[in-house]
């Protein structure tokens, strides 16, 4: 306002002085004429001051629009520059033509425009790394604002409201929109949107587990809280091997509890005398005996298992003549199959099935597990297969090695844990001398992958249960 009002007493102030100078000019001119000529008409003089009307007036009217078009164009200028920058051209600048007011103005604009044009640059530098930052995240971030709708997300937290929003909950609410809380937030985020307060703990989702922070978006007293933000994270993994872990020491607990009880029971037994005969006696030291075996072979199998998975397991890799290792196999085990009824036969053997880098001694090991596994389950009267053949696999030609009994089979819904350690299909965990230390075919999935193998399981309940193993004929 203060430079408009400038400018309008400017041009006032040049219009009343040309008009001052004109009226000057033409008096001075009249009163010469007049002195000179005194018996000039009326007429003429008449005349005379309507010509100078006329020429004073054009004259003034020219200045005017002169000085109009002087001062109005630099403010149309800054009037199209001010809507470009509305725009969003931050880069428009102003010509400076003079060093008074109007220039002083030009001068200014330029300087709002180039730091708003240097704000602007650095507000988009700091979004584009904080997109960078989500995008690297391998947690899943949610923004949500006050009414449950997502606001802001980085590639997990789409992919995540992909899959839940997918689920079929059986609350129809629970699932909402895709651009709203998923259900199994839902609750949470009511109660950190209620309260105004951060949330963190654990939620558990179908077949995983998440790792869950829902922090609030503090604003002004008056508004309350504007919003929410929720960083997720996939702790499925890291919450089944804490399981793992404790159902190990749970496990080892429990094994080793109960023989150690029976040894110190029988021996305590043996002490107080209470055997009468020597066969009792006999009959108590072999019970003890047969504990302390077992016991060993519990620490044995746990210390080899600790080996494998640290990486320490030694083999000696040499030549192996598969037909070879088999029949060796077959003639430890065919006396036993015929004192148990149970019919032990070998098939598909085929000339020249060697692996040419592998462990004879760990890979004898392996099939001792896997064949005292079929007998423990087989009855008598049934029988066990064991044979090798040559089959092609993704990464050229593989040695297949099976194991199939007759036996009472694993029912489906254990078939997936039964490599895991201490997981046995017998929810009774009989104690007697055929029941094994829960850790053989741990220890056989750890030697088959060693060899750069697979083994895998297929089982029939009340049928019986192939075990299915794959070596590389070449250099593991």
């Amino acid at each position: 306002m203060a430079i408009w009002r400038t400018v309008v007493g400017k041009m006032w102030l040049t219009i009343m002085l040309l008009v001052a100078v004109v009226i000057s000019t033409v008096g001075l001119f009249l009163l010469k004429v007049v002195d000179v000529t005194l018996t000039d008409s009326l007429v003429k003089i008449k005349h005379l001051f309507i010509y100078a009307g006329a020429v004073g007036f054009l004259l003034t009217t020219f200045f005017a629009f002169f000085l109009l078009t002087k001062i109005t164009q630099p403010l149309r200028e800054m009037k199209e520059a001010a809507d470009r920058v509305a725009q969003g051209e931050y880069s428009t600048r102003l010509a400076i033509r003079s060093s008074d007011e109007i220039g002083e103005l030009a001068n200014t604009f330029n300087q709002m425009a180039s730091e708003l044009d240097a704000l602007i640059r650095d507000i988009q530098h700091e979004r584009d790394q904080l997109n960078s930052v989500l995008r690297s995240m391998t947690d899943a971030v949610l923004l949500f604002d006050a009414e449950g709708k997502v606001k802001l997300t980085n590639p997990q937290g789409e992919h995540l409201l992909d899959v839940w929003q997918s689920v079929d909950w059986q609350d129809e609410e629970a699932g909402g929109s895709q651009d709203q809380v998923p259900g199994p937030l839902r609750e949470t985020y009511d109660t950190v949107i209620a309260k105004g307060q951060e949330y963190s703990g654990k939620l558990h989702v179908q077949n995983g587990v998440w790792s869950v922070v829902l922090s609030p978006l503090a604003s002004n007293e008056d508004e309350g809280v504007r919003g929410a933000v929720a960083v997720l994270r996939d702790v499925t993994e890291e919450y089944r091997v804490d399981k793992m872990r404790k159902d190990f020491v749970a496990n080892v607990s429990h094994e080793i509890r109960t023989p150690l009880s029976m040894v110190q029971g029988y021996s305590e037994a043996l002490l107080d005398d209470i055997a009468a005969s020597p066969e009792e006696r006999k009959a108590l030291v072999q019970v003890i005996h047969d504990e302390s075996l077992r016991m060993g072979r519990l620490v044995k199998d746990l210390l080899d298992l600790a080996r494998m998975e640290a990486g320490y397991m030694e083999m000696t890799l040499q030549e192996v003549d598969v037909n070879a290792l088999l029949g060796r196999v077959y003639r430890k085990y065919a006396a036993m199959a015929k004192d148990r009824g149970i019919e032990l036969r070998r098939v598909g053997e085929e000339e020249g099935l060697k692996l040419a880098s592998a462990d004879a001694d760990r890979l004898e090991q392996v099939l001792t597990n896997l064949l005292d596994n079929a007998f423990r389950h087989t009855p008598a009267g049934a029988g066990i297969t064991i044979g090798a053949r040559r089959v092609a696999g993704p990464k050229g030609e593989q040695l297949e090695m099976t194991i199939a009994d007759e036996g009472q089979g694993i029912p489906a819904e254990d078939l997936p844990y039964i490599f895991e350690r201490f997981y046995k299909a017998d929810k009774a965990r009989k104690r007697d001398s055929k029941v094994g230390t829960g850790l053989g075919l741990a220890i056989v999935k750890n030697l088959v992958e060693a060899h750069g193998g697979t083994i895998s399981a297929a089982s029939t309940l009340g049928e019986g249960t192939t075990f299915m193993l794959r070596l590389p004929t070449g250099a593991a």
